[in-house]
């Protein structure tokens, strides 16, 4: 046997790479990239508005506030004054939605109070028509 025999068997049998080489593939993406940011104009965030110079006058008089209170035994006072059951209620709602300017409607619920009292008071003025409303004291809700 000859040496060139010899050195062909003593070699481990290599088969060739299948994989595709991405190394190229990276750098042109990456300098793609570049390229693309360095060409994006800088954009403004900021939006021109003519805003008014003035305040706008305060109203003439301050607006009517309907006071309404459920107290610990969920009895529902309109005003200071109890109210028989949710028509009595509800008829009162709609007088006062009835204004020519609707008044705020302060809702003051006890924490002892049923919520079923207060959601009836919230479905009320609801169905009155009523657009302002909020709830008074509600910061004894909040646990210390």
């Amino acid at each position: 046997m000859s040496r060139r025999t010899k050195r062909r068997r003593a070699l481990p049998d290599v088969e060739p790479v299948a994989d595709i080489n991405t190394t190229p593939l990276i750098d042109v993406m990456l300098v793609l990239l570049v390229m693309l940011i360095i060409t994006i104009p800088i954009q403004l965030h900021s939006v021109n508005l003519n805003l008014p110079v003035s305040t706008p006058p305060l109203p003439d008089t301050p607006p009517e506030v309907l006071r309404i209170h459920i107290d610990p035994r969920s009895v529902v006072f309109f005003n200071g004054t109890a109210v028989a059951d949710a028509a009595e209620l509800k008829s009162r709602l709609q007088g006062a939605a009835a204004q020519a300017v609707p008044p705020e409607v302060h809702v003051r619920p006890d924490k002892a109070a049923r919520y079923e009292a207060f959601a009836d008071v919230m479905v009320a003025v609801n169905q009155a028509g009523l657009q302002k409303l909020g709830v008074v004291g509600s910061e004894q809700f909040i646990d210390k």
